[in-house]
């Protein structure tokens, strides 16, 4: 059996060497003081393979435009070794679905994905710290991003026209935000804003038409220095739908802000009283806060490890709602909180 065994393992590095090598045989690269540069690609498409080494020097880079307007690319598998993605390196890739950014990359440069109109998943690794001009322009298949926090920064235009992207939570770490970052996003209902921006872009959610709830962490963002009527209303301008909301001890805050209505997110579970506990072999308890505000009901078995499963979806009519389920879930050493959707 070991002999099978290793037989297998020979077939498939030999296997997997031979890809390589008719891979190598497409594309086109120059030396650099520290590897190699992937210049030019001229295969017959599909997923694509970039080496490792070449010559035995590391690959390190994909310059500029090197697979430019290549809509025969489904996917690139990017080695680890490569440290810089240059500018529109997949620009106009319309045929790519997936790619998976390496951990060695700590910047995804201007207009990199630009026009990759299916990619449909991204994996930002949490060595990025940050996001380019433009660099998923038009990537209009792209349902959700996970941002990691190591992100400082959001270029102009980043995710503009992600037509398909439905929600988005900026970390923490952003404590910049480029003009038209998320504008033309149509699907988009939900965002977050995180404490750390202190000035928001103009036109930041510009032709967002779904756009319903923005919510702040911190205190009210002051908007840059580009002169504007006072009735104009920039980061949400068309946005006709939208509410932010804020939360208790952060401050700026009115009834509006940029033109828009502005509301205390402030929900509370109640643990005193009589709807608290388990009643009529239901666990239930009351949230109260401001009317009409959205909130989610979530629950995890573990906080040393916390999951959390959404339990369900409300809005606070008239600043109070009930929650309950069957006690024998709630005895399983349930845990619970409140988010926003």
């Amino acid at each position: 059996m070991k002999h099978s065994i290793r037989i297998m393992c020979a077939i498939l590095l030999l296997t997997s060497s031979a890809v390589l090598q008719a891979q190598l045989a497409y594309l086109d690269y120059t030396y650099n003081y520290g590897g190699i540069t992937i210049t030019g690609y001229s295969g017959p498409g599909g997923a694509v393979l970039i080496p490792p080494t070449i010559h035995g020097l590391p690959v390190t880079t994909i310059a500029y435009e090197a697979f430019f307007n290549m809509s025969n690319i489904t996917s690139v598998a990017i080695p680890t070794n490569v440290n810089t993605i240059e500018q529109g390196a997949f620009l106009a890739c319309t045929g790519l679905t997936n790619i998976a950014i390496p951990n060695s990359i700590t910047s995804i440069g201007e207009q990199v994905f630009d026009g990759c109109s299916n990619l449909a998943s991204v994996t930002i690794p949490d060595s990025v710290i940050g996001i380019g001009y433009g660099a998923f322009w038009g990537c209009s298949r792209l349902t959700s991003v996970a941002i990691p926090n190591s992100v400082t920064s959001i270029g102009y235009a980043a995710f503009s026209d992600c037509s398909s992207l439905t929600s988005i939570t900026i970390p923490n770490s952003v404590t910049s935000i480029g003009d038209w970052a998320f504008g033309e996003c149509d699907s988009l209902t939900n965002a977050t804003i995180p404490s750390g921006v202190s000035n928001l872009p103009y036109s930041l959610f510009i032709f967002c038409n779904s756009l319903s709830n923005v919510y702040f962490q911190g205190n009210a963002p002051a908007f840059g220095t580009i002169y504007l009527p006072p009735d104009f209303t920039p980061a949400f301008w068309t946005d006709t739908n939208v509410t932010v909301y804020y939360l208790p001890g952060t401050t700026g805050w009115g009834n509006t802000y940029q033109g828009v209505p502005a509301v205390l997110w402030n929900p509370l579970i109640q643990t005193g009283g009589g709807n608290f506990g388990v009643q009529n072999n239901q666990f239930g308890f009351d949230i109260k806060g401001t009317a009409g505000i959205p909130i989610v009901v979530e629950a995890c078995t573990n906080l040393g490890d916390p999951v959390w499963t959404a339990l369900t979806n409300v809005r606070l009519t008239n600043g109070l709602f009930h929650f309950s389920e069957p006690a024998q879930a709630a005895s399983a050493g349930r845990f619970y909180r409140i988010s926003s959707p």
